[in-house]
């Protein structure tokens, strides 16, 4: 046998004896090993494990004190045994689940001593008929309590445990280390962790409270409910019965086992909201955060008033430097406007000049068509020559008289007019550089007016968002154009010259567009000669007579009046008798045969719009 040392060094003072060279080391095996790594961790001396050793072993010698429970074991029915109180039944109710091994040993060779239906025979006592005499009940009660295993499952569902969780209410605030203190206690058997902390004092560190609660809410406990188990494996007649009786026992001992451990975590709930020390911890942080949040506040607010006394004077600052510069501005302005007062009063003056020079000569022309054509180029003259030319060209006109006069303004005037065409030029040559690429190429094939004429009526026909909208104006093109060649990029590169740049093309082409108007319709104002003595008579044009007798206006319809038909139309359907006539009645200065004419228009613009897309549906 091993002799345990008097003291700790006394182990490495074993092998002082030895020779320097062997510098062995020696430390104890088995139980005393276990012994000193207790020591070690806990910090103990060899006396205090030797005093705890001792007093273990005292208790285990104790006497017990010795009950009498005669009527209970002759209450007890052998065949509820799993019912009973094993506790009870070996005469240790009091001590229960401390009472160790030697003493349930006793215990039980007392109650044989006692109870043994031998002993009982000798003393003339009943006997009862093999299993069914009680005695079974403290055979049954050792073959439980005497094993470990089945003693720890019979210990977790002890019938005087008190499974109780105190609730959340004034009472447990107000006791809380008195109502919680001996619940902790008396689960903390449960835990597989031999050290168990505390639940500790109102003075108690949070820190150490914290730690209480990591230990109690991360609870290891080794509480198992295999003790009331339905029925036993043992009793199934092949392997399959054995396995669902298995099966069932587990699914069962897991339930039980979740319902412990949301006990043990309402429990901890419970004394976590009841606890005094979180509750002054809680709030002397959410004092400590308030205390901080306006700390924050009121530097910010500091920082807000200096940003805005920074801003303030900036703006003061800012506000003289504009009143200043206004002021600046102000004299500088009315200076500017005394010079462009005075400037427009000589134009004014010398546009007069000009105009009554010019008045004064009959127009430099005796002829009335020239004498029409000289007004407006002096009008022209007058509006677009500088303050300099206008005075060179009044001196010139004044000094000279006469013929000279004449050339003077033709040579003004034929002078305005290159200016006019060079500057037509210049933007044609810029528009030329712009356009580069496959759009200069594009821009070399030349364009009819009557495809001009036709593209511009096409692009309004066929708005944005037409689906393959350039080769549809194409098509429109070819089919009134018969002999054009324009595709659709060639329609693209003209359309994109006249909209971005060449504003003079488009007027050029409305230009002729009218001309061509005034060719095919020759409307003219036939004005006959009066004779004297016969009062003249006005004629009538043709568009006039047409005006009279067919009761049209040939004047466009404005988008207003073209709302007002589209209305009409949805409002009087086909079916409506005397359709057209309240359609009119709907548009004061349209008659009803303007309405059919624009009616018309309109469809066969719809159908020449829809047979385009065919055409090009069917190209491709």
């Amino acid at each position: 046998m091993f002799l345990l040392p008097a003291s700790d060094d006394a182990v490495t003072s074993v092998v002082a004896p030895l020779s320097a060279p062997v510098k062995a080391s020696f430390e104890p095996a088995g139980r005393w090993f276990e012994a000193l790594c207790l020591r070690r961790r806990h910090k103990h001396s060899l006396s205090y494990h030797s005093l705890q050793s001792s007093s273990s072993e005292e208790s285990d010698h104790e006497e017990i004190e010795e009950e009498d429970n005669s009527a209970l074991l002759q209450g007890l029915d052998p065949k509820e045994w799993k019912q009973q109180d094993h506790y009870a039944v070996l005469g240790l109710s009091k001590i229960r689940y401390k009472a160790t091994e030697n003493q349930i040993k006793k215990a039980y060779k007392s109650m044989v001593l006692k109870h043994h239906p031998d002993k009982r025979k000798a003393r003339g006592l009943k006997v009862g008929d093999g299993e069914d005499d009680y005695f079974t009940c403290i055979t049954r009660a050792y073959e439980i309590l005497g094993n470990k295993t089945k003693r720890r499952s019979y210990d977790s569902v002890d019938p005087q445990f008190d499974d109780d969780v105190p609730s959340v209410d004034d009472e447990s605030k107000k006791n809380f280390f008195k109502v919680f203190g001996p619940v902790f206690e008396r689960n903390s058997r449960w835990s597989n962790r031999r050290i168990v902390p505390g639940l500790g004092t109102d003075s108690t560190s949070i820190e150490d409270v914290n730690k209480f609660y990591s230990f109690w809410y991360d609870f290891d406990s080794w509480r198992e409910y295999s003790y009331l188990d339905e029925e036993e494996k043992e009793k199934g007649e092949n392997r399959e019965e054995r396995r669902w009786i298995e099966k069932q026992n587990k699914a069962a001992r897991q339930r039980l086992k979740k319902e412990e451990m949301a006990r043990i975590r309402q429990l901890v709930d419970n004394a976590y909201a009841c606890d005094p020390r979180v509750i002054r911890y809680r709030e002397e942080e959410k004092e400590k955060k308030e205390a901080q949040k306006r700390a924050k506040k009121e530097a910010a607010r500091q920082k807000a008033l200096e940003e805005e006394r920074i801003k303030q004077e900036a703006l003061e600052e800012e506000r003289k430097k504009k009143e200043k510069e206004e002021e600046e501005a102000k004299a500088q302005a009315a200076i500017a406007k005394k010079e462009k007062e005075a400037q427009k009063k000589l134009i004014k003056k010398e546009r007069k000049t000009l105009r009554t020079v010019a008045k004064d000569m009959n127009y430099f022309t005796e002829k009335e068509d020239e004498r029409v054509t000289n007004m407006a180029d002096v009008e022209r003259l007058a509006d677009q020559l500088s303050l300099l030319k206008l005075q060179s060209l009044n001196e010139a006109m004044a000094a000279d008289g006469g013929q000279k006069a004449k050339e003077a303004f033709s040579s003004a005037v034929e002078e305005l007019n290159k200016q006019i065409e060079e500057e037509k030029q210049k933007h044609l040559e810029a528009v030329q550089k712009q356009s580069g690429g496959d759009n200069s190429q594009g821009s070399k094939k030349t364009w009819l007016e009557s495809e001009i004429q036709c593209m511009i009526k096409g692009v309004n026909l066929f708005p944005a968002g037409t689906k393959e909208r350039w080769e549809v104006i194409s098509s429109f093109i070819k089919q009134h154009v018969p002999d054009s060649n324009k595709n659709a990029k060639d329609v693209l590169h003209k359309a994109k010259e006249l909209q971005k740049n060449d504003t003079f093309l488009k007027q050029n082409a409305d230009k002729k567009a009218f001309e061509n108007f005034e060719k095919n319709v020759k409307t003219a104002n036939v004005q006959a000669k009066p004779k004297e003595g016969v009062v003249s008579e006005r004629f009538e044009s043709i568009g006039e007579q047409q005006v009279r007798e067919a009761g049209t206006n040939p004047a466009p319809w404005s988008p207003e009046e073209q709302k007002h038909l589209e209305q009409a139309l949805k409002t009087f359907p086909a079916s409506t008798p005397d359709r057209w006539d309240r359609i009119s009645e709907c548009i004061s200065s349209r008659s009803k045969k303007d309405c059919m004419k624009r009616y018309k228009e309109l469809v066969e613009m719809v159908k020449a719009k829809k047979a385009a897309q065919d055409a090009t549906a069917k190209k491709k």
